[in-house]
């Protein structure tokens, strides 16, 4: 007869992990932009030195988002514009001990970025072991983090096509050059600009300003985002699950 466990030891070997994808659009060695994310090189087995995704086990007395605001900050240094719950992994060969890790993806403007990075370096506390890297060349990472940083791209480009989720990306007001370069940054292929124009013209997620950015070039407008337009949708679910 085959012993069923009691539901006390099956979750005793059950731990719960918070892992996050943390988006930013920064300028490469030619002053191109390229989709980059933080990586975290692990000094501990499993998986000793191999870059890993920014995470870190939850508490038994905190919530998801917390945990994700929290463990990305430990190991980072960062904090997002934007955050949000992704998707559970949870095979059971993706450790060698059982863990199922609820992913988390944000947004990070590049000057975000460079100014929260400058802050902690003056304080002294900035975090070790932390790069970053092309989000579509990345080394073997530790665990299952490649299946998830594969996943969370194809989340992100199909998302940037009909909602305002380029916007974390980008700062209050920008060109429309500014947002076709962050768009063919997440969708890694040039776009063609009339085409562009013509299509955020249609829709209602952009919001002509009176204002130009003036340079070498003829004057652009500069646009902001229709906040009444949600960066993602989330239904019915209130902010704090």
């Amino acid at each position: 007869m085959t012993r069923t466990q009691s539901p006390e030891s099956r979750d005793a070997d059950v731990r719960v992990a918070v892992s996050t994808v943390i988006f930013s659009v920064r300028r490469d060695a030619h002053d191109e932009p390229v989709l980059t994310l933080p990586l975290v090189r692990r000094t501990r087995d499993p998986f000793d030195g191999r870059w890993a995704l920014p995470g870190g086990w939850l508490d038994a007395a905190e919530g998801l988002d917390a945990a994700a605001s929290r463990t990305l900050a430990e190991t980072t240094g960062l904090t997002p514009s934007y955050l949000e719950q992704l998707y559970a992994f949870g095979a059971v060969d993706r450790s060698p001990t059982r863990v199922v890790s609820i992913v988390y993806w944000a947004l990070l403007r590049s000057d975000e970025v460079d100014a929260q990075v400058a802050a902690h370096a003056r304080q002294g506390d900035a975090p070790e072991n932390v790069e970053w890297f092309d989000a579509t060349d990345l080394p073997t990472l530790a665990f299952d983090h490649n299946d998830i940083v594969e996943y969370t791209l194809w989340r992100l480009r199909n998302k940037v096509g009909y909602s305002r989720i380029a916007h974390g990306l980008l700062p209050d007001e920008f060109t429309l050059a500014d947002l076709r370069e962050v768009t063919e940054s997440i969708l890694g292929k040039r776009l063609d600009p009339a085409n562009f124009r013509r299509q955020v013209d249609t829709s209602d997620t952009l919001i002509p300003t009176d204002r130009f950015r003036t340079g070498s070039h003829r004057p652009a407008r500069l646009y902001r985002y229709n906040r009444d337009v949600e960066l993602a949708d989330r239904g019915p679910l209130p902010s704090r699950h």
